[in-house]
């Protein structure tokens, strides 16, 4: 198990590296530099206030999901486990590295694995749906260009109905796994955390409440990346970044890249390519959109320093 996790992340840094090295070949990497040394204070700094922000807001999403699960942990508890797990996870493949630590540390204060994934799950799912939307309310105030809108249209149905069908994996995994697999080992343990997920039907006024947050947590992300883009002189309008940054934040939480560098940026650099965005500023932008989101986990790193000293002692 240790050895294929250890293969995975390492395929992982790889795939990054290799990205990285392509796009170094094709950008003018001292203009990066150059951009992202030069983007003005205030707007870095205002920045760094909506990234702890939005972590205040990502916390209080997932207290809300333990309450409805009377999973017993105080929100204290919880924004620990919280920060500390988005620090170690960004050592990890992005997407998945923060939310499998959160939830293993979860299961470690309540002895309950399968509600701690399913709360993580669905904070997942709920963030994937609120970027669908995001998608849509971008098509809505941007008409692209050369793009056939109902192709979008038709990709945010697609990926919003998976989400929603997530909490009916229940029914879908017994009507699908045959009878006689459902003893299985690896089939217990997903029809477990289906069925946890699931419970999360009989709940709908606290999913609302989290979806309303999930759209405020993607409102001030692109806010960022809009804030980071004036930061460093670009002329591109609010509602572009409303239709593009979903997918570039979309891209952050696929688990194909190490902390969301490399596959991201160059998906971030493409999209800002219409604009008439020079490659060298569109990547700076993307590093400090990933920068400022690491920035946002050295809470973490205090409270895993603090845990470590206090287990030494």
């Amino acid at each position: 198990m240790l050895a294929r996790l250890a293969g995975s992340w390492w395929v992982r840094a790889a795939v990054t590296a290799g990205i990285l090295g392509w796009l170094g070949t094709r950008i003018d990497m001292r203009a990066s530099l150059a951009a992202i040394a030069s983007i003005s204070r205030p707007h870095l700094v205002a920045v760094l206030g909506l990234v702890a922000i939005d972590r205040l807001v990502m916390i209080w999403r997932w207290v809300l999901l333990l309450r409805a699960a009377s999973i017993a942990v105080t929100t204290g508890q919880a924004a620990r486990i919280f920060l500390t797990s988005s620090f170690v996870g960004s050592f990890l493949p992005a997407g998945v590295g923060g939310d499998a630590a959160r939830a293993w540390s979860l299961s470690q204060i309540t002895s309950r694995l399968g509600d701690a994934l399913a709360s993580v799950v669905v904070d997942r799912v709920l963030g994937v749906l609120s970027l669908a939307a995001m998608g849509a309310a971008g098509l809505a105030a941007w008409t692209p260009g050369g793009i056939d809108p109902a192709r979008v249209v038709a990709a945010v149905l697609v990926l919003g109905v998976a989400c929603v069908a997530a909490f009916w994996g229940d029914a879908l995994l017994r009507a699908l796994l045959p009878a006689d697999r459902h003893d299985g080992p690896l089939a217990r343990r997903l029809l477990r955390l289906a069925d946890a997920v699931a419970h999360y039907r009989g709940h709908r006024g606290a999913l609302a409440t989290v979806m309303g947050w999930s759209i405020v947590v993607q409102v001030l992300r692109i806010v960022q990346a809009y804030v980071l883009g004036l930061g460093l002189g670009l002329q591109v309008p609010f509602a572009y970044y409303l239709l593009v940054m979903p997918l570039g934040l979309l891209m952050l939480l696929v688990p194909i890249s190490v902390s969301g560098f490399g596959v991201p940026q160059g998906i971030i650099v493409w999209l800002l390519r219409p604009m008439g965005v020079p490659d060298p500023q569109a990547f700076a932008l993307s590093t400090l959109i990933v920068l400022t989101g690491l920035a946002g986990n050295l809470p973490g790193l205090v409270l895993w320093l603090r845990r470590s000293a206090t287990s030494r002692a």
